[in-house]
């Protein structure tokens, strides 16, 4: 899939520190209980760490008891791409930041008690937060919100 988007290999290791590089590029995944976010509580927006883009509200956020933030829908249907993945000898779905095709994470339908019963399980270091004044909803959330933090 093209992105929208893109850098070479040289600027991703410029703008990314080298954990995030390791997560958003090579799709690795931060140890369970480390993250910075896996604790927020605060009403904002989870954005993605490689470009800015908008991907989940706070509002959406649940504790799993997974080790990792955890949410139950992305911020709109097109904002993740969901990708089959057997790397690890076993079937499970990848999600990429449809922005910048960057790795989040992977969601499973194991979400018991949601509204979707899914559990987009996200590795804290792929994604920045920022705080709003105003409760998430869908009337409040700006499909063209563009976080310029880039790690």
């Amino acid at each position: 899939m093209a992105y929208p988007v893109t850098r070479n290999d040289d600027e991703w290791h410029r703008e990314l520190t080298p954990e995030q590089y390791l997560v958003l590029r090579q799709a690795a995944t931060e140890r369970p209980w480390t993250g910075e976010l896996l604790d927020e509580t605060r009403v904002g927006l989870y954005d993605c760490a490689g470009c800015g883009a908008e991907l989940f509200h706070s509002g959406t956020k649940f504790d799993s008891g997974c080790g990792w933030p955890s949410f139950y829908e992305s911020v709109r249907p097109d904002a993740v791409e969901l990708l089959d993945d057997t790397s690890m000898g076993i079937s499970r779905t990848e999600v990429r930041c449809a922005t910048c095709g960057s790795h989040l994470g992977h969601v499973f339908p194991d979400g018991y008690g949601t509204p979707t019963g899914n559990r987009y399980c996200m590795n804290s270091t792929a994604l920045t937060f920022t705080e709003v004044a105003e409760p998430m909803t869908e009337e409040t959330i700006d499909p063209t919100h563009k976080n310029t933090h880039s790690g």
